[in-house]
């Protein structure tokens, strides 16, 4: 396995893995849904987790590898305002949880630098 391809399927397990989260456990994302997006959290809840199995499938197969990767950098700059609003939601938590709530935010960034990396032709 060439190393572009192995964060490509890295990439992917991650993706896959958080889509298939949004179905297991919907309770947890849908307080995390913006407000100000229309009709029920659910919705936007299962709708973000058909993105991530759709993006994580994209980016597995060589052949739509650049398009994936383009869409996974998409993806996690649209899902940065769930993350913020987690990050507000939980300042009044405990220590460890507040944390994790606010390392999400900065965390967007490596993952949208790990998605165009991905995206990127191999020479």
């Amino acid at each position: 396995m060439t190393h572009r391809r192995g964060e490509a399927v890295a990439l992917a397990g991650l993706l896959a893995a958080a889509g298939v989260t949004h179905f297991a456990r919907p309770g947890f994302y849908d307080p995390i849904v913006p407000r100000v997006l229309p009709g029920p959290a659910r919705f936007w809840t299962y709708a973000s987790g058909v993105a991530e199995l759709a993006v994580a499938a994209a980016v597995a197969h060589p052949a739509t590898r650049r398009r994936g990767g383009l869409a996974a950098a998409a993806l996690f700059v649209a899902v940065l305002p769930a993350n913020a609003q987690m990050a507000w939601d939980w300042r009044r938590r405990r220590p460890v949880r507040r944390a994790i709530a606010y390392g999400r935010v900065p965390m967007q960034a490596p993952l949208i630098w790990w998605a165009l990396r991905v995206a990127r032709p191999t020479r």
